[in-house]
């Protein structure tokens, strides 16, 4: 490989969330964090490179993105999914939760139906509430250690709670699924027939195992790109969340001139230039670094499915399809049999020194799950995997 993902970088005294707010959290100073979606590897040069080239220049004024930004999205997805997406299109924001809030206040009032899919990002219950909307949530279906949609649940629960938006997760996060083009037709097809907006987050879509394909929903059908508002962003796939930019597709003229009226209500306006020099030198540079850091992933899956299976051989790893985040039920652990989900989250932090992502906090069919970041050096994976085998067996004996 040309890029080293092996090197280990030292995060602390960064302001990372993820390893210098253990303590303002309530963990131990020195637990080993795999819990948010952001990962340990270093953005590619010429990332970099550009952001100190902009900083060199000292001057950080109101900034817009100009041209070559748009080209640098355009081919990005054109070349990648086949999705042609036009400039009028694109309304940026500064991250994919602030867009699926701004949607939900576009589109729907106080007391109306928004329908998730849960277990899910727990941001999207998070966003519903918090916005006085009516949560409704179609269960996925876990069987024989992998997830399916319940159709005729979901179906049910849009007419009975006179659902406004449906907001999708695809890939999604926590349970790794791609759906497939006859599900997202489905889906589709359903909210087509009950009048329901879609709020598509395709933040994962670059992280896609062999075998599967990301298609972008609006993409399938004409008359999905009508009733869909697409969240994207480069920050998963490049590392570059703290820079806060996501560039959201709305197609619908009339729809696009609602979310923006409700972004004008919250104050937001031009984004940050760094975001736009990240996004554009990332995308018209980073495709060898991104190509080989999916085989640097499926290296770490491969490693951690295969010593989960020779020593915790009752945990399941449900097999993700895509994104870097992997969801592992452990309910049937002789040790956990029976254990709250508080009490499992407990474990973690206090026998295992780890820091996890559980379960329950992504739905009530999280309870039993933990969610386990793999997007991180070989060593440090192999560090947390061992630390989790060794409380295990340790609990066991007791």
């Amino acid at each position: 490989m040309t890029y080293n993902f092996d090197r280990i970088i030292d995060r602390s005294n960064t302001d990372s969330l993820k390893y210098d707010f253990a303590t303002r959290r309530g963990m131990p100073e020195d637990i080993l964090p795999l819990w948010v979606a952001d990962m340990d590897f270093a953005t590619p040069d010429e990332v970099t490179e550009a952001l100190v080239e902009r900083c060199r220049h000292g001057i950080f004024g109101y900034s817009e993105g100009r041209e070559a930004y748009f080209e640098a999205l355009h081919n990005w997805y054109e070349s990648r999914y086949g999705w042609k997406v036009k400039r009028e299109w694109l309304v940026k924001t500064p991250g994919v939760v602030y867009a699926i809030n701004q949607a939900i206040q576009a589109y729907s009032l106080v007391g109306e139906g928004v329908i998730i899919q849960e277990p899910v990002y727990y941001p999207f219950r998070e966003s519903v509430e918090a916005n006085k909307r009516h949560l409704l949530v179609n269960e996925l279906i876990y069987k024989d250690g992998a997830y399916v949609i319940d159709f005729e649940d979901f179906e049910r629960k849009i007419i009975e709670g006179h659902v406004k938006l449906f907001i999708l997760c695809s890939p999604h996060n926590p349970v790794g699924r791609v759906w497939s083009e006859k599900e997202l037709i489905t889906l589709g097809n359903i909210c087509l027939k009950h009048d329901v907006l879609v709020v598509a987050d395709e933040i994962h879509s670059d992280f896609v195992y062999p075998g599967h394909e990301h298609l972008v929903f609006a993409n399938i059908k004409e008359e999905f790109e009508q009733i869909t508002i697409t969240c994207t962003s480069p920050s998963k796939t490049f590392n570059l969340a703290a820079l806060q930019l996501s560039n959201v597709f709305i197609a619908n003229r009339g729809l696009r001139k609602l979310f923006r009226e409700a972004m004008t209500r919250s104050g937001y306006s031009q984004p940050n230039i760094m975001g736009l020099i990240s996004c554009s030198a990332a995308y018209s540079h980073g495709q060898q670094w991104l190509q080989e850091l999916k085989l640097y992933l499926k290296g770490n899956l491969d490693y951690f499915k295969a010593t989960l299976s020779k020593y915790v051989p009752e945990a399941i790893v449900v097999e993700p399809e895509g994104t870097y985040l992997v969801w592992v039920d452990l309910s049937q652990v002789p040790v956990f049999v029976g254990m709250t989900p508080k009490a499992m989250d407990q474990f973690m932090v206090k026998k295992a020194n780890l820091w996890l992502d559980g379960g329950s906090m992504f739905g009530t069919g999280g309870a039993g799950f933990q969610r386990f970041n793999i997007a991180c050096p070989r060593a440090t994976l192999e560090k947390a995997t061992q630390q989790l085998i060794n409380a295990i067996e340790k609990e066991g004996k007791v």
